[in-house]
C-alpha cells in the first residue's frame, strides 16, 4: 500500500514518545540531564558519520577530502534565506499553537523538545530516499528501518526533554506524505548527485541539533535548513565545487 511508511514511521515515533514519556516520569532530573547530553553526542556523531562519507574519498590508499566549497556555499546562503524568512520563528510558533491545543501550556521544554525532535527525524535523505520508493513503487522498507531507529531516538530524547517530542511525528507524516504523493514528480529533481549532496549537507545539520544538545542553543538549525536546497541545485550546475 502506497504511504504505508509514511504510517509506520509516524507510528514508531509516537510510540517511541509513549514509551520515553512513561520511562521519563521514572527518572530523577540529573538521570534525565545524562541522557540529554548521552542524545547529543549520539546526534553529533550520526551527523558526523554522514558528513564525513560525503567529504571523504580514499584513493590509492591515501584518505582525500573535497566538496568544502559546496558545503560552505550552501551553509551561507542557505542560513542567510532562513534568517530572512525566520523559519525557526515560524516553526516555534507552530510548537506554541500546539502546546496550547494540547494542554502543555505550562511546559516550559514543550517547543524546544518538539523543534529539536522534529528537525533530527526529518533532515536527512533516508525520510527522502524512503518516501520516494514508498511513492513509486510501494516498496515501504527504508520507512520501516527509518521507523525503528527513530522510535529509539525519539524514546531517549522524550526521557530527556520532554512530551514536545512525541508531537516531532507531525512534521513526519506531513513531508514524507508530501513527498511520497510527489515521488514521480520529484524523482527527476533527486538524481544521485542530488541525493549526495542533500545527504551531505543534511548530516552536517543533525550534527548542528547535536551541538544544541550538548552545550545548549548555540545554533538556529530551522534557519539552515534552504541550505539543502541550494544543495540538490548545486548538483545541476556546471561547477566542481
Amino acid at each position: 500500500m502506497i504511504g504505508f511508511g509514511t504510517l509506520l514511521n509516524t507510528a514508531g515515533i509516537v510510540a517511541g514518545g509513549a514509551a520515553g514519556l512513561l520511562f521519563g516520569r521514572l527518572l530523577k532530573e540529573r538521570h534525565q540531564e545524562a541522557l540529554k547530553a548521552a542524545c547529543g553526542v549520539s546526534v553529533l556523531f550520526i551527523g558526523l558519520a554522514g558528513a564525513m562519507e560525503g567529504m571523504l574519498r580514499v584513493q590509492d590508499g591515501a584518505v582525500l577530502s573535497g566538496r568544502a566549497m559546496l558545503v560552505t556555499l550552501c551553509l551561507a546562503l542557505g542560513t542567510l534565506l532562513g534568517e530572512i524568512i525566520n523559519i525557526e520563528g515560524l516553526i516555534e510558533r507552530f510548537g506554541e499553537w500546539l502546546k496550547r491545543k494540547t494542554g502543555n501550556a505550562k511546559d516550559p521544554r514543550f517547543v524546544g523538545a518538539f523543534v529539536t525532535a522534529s528537525l533530527t527525524v526529518c533532515v536527512g535523505a533516508m525520510a527522502i530516499v524512503g518516501a520516494l520508493e514508498d511513492g513509486l513503487q510501494g516498496d515501504w522498507s527504508i520507512l520501516a528501518t527509518k521507523a525503528v531507529l527513530d522510535l529509539i531516538i525519539v524514546m531517549v530524547m522524550t526521557c530527556s526533554l520532554g512530551k514536545g517530542c512525541i508531537f516531532s511525528a507531525i512534521p513526519v507524516f506531513i513531508f514524507e506524505g508530501a513527498v511520497t504523493l510527489l515521488a514521480s514528480l520529484l524523482r527527476p529533481i533527486l538524481t544521485e548527485a542530488a541525493m549526495g549532496n542533500l545527504s551531505l549537507v543534511g548530516s552536517i545539520l543533525i550534527f548542528c541539533v547535536g551541538l544544541n544538545l550538548v552545550f545548549g542553543q548555540k545554533v538556529r538549525v530551522a534557519n539552515m535548513l534552504p541550505a539543502i536546497v541550494f544543495a540538490v541545485i548545486a548538483a545541476f550546475l556546471p561547477l566542481s565545487l
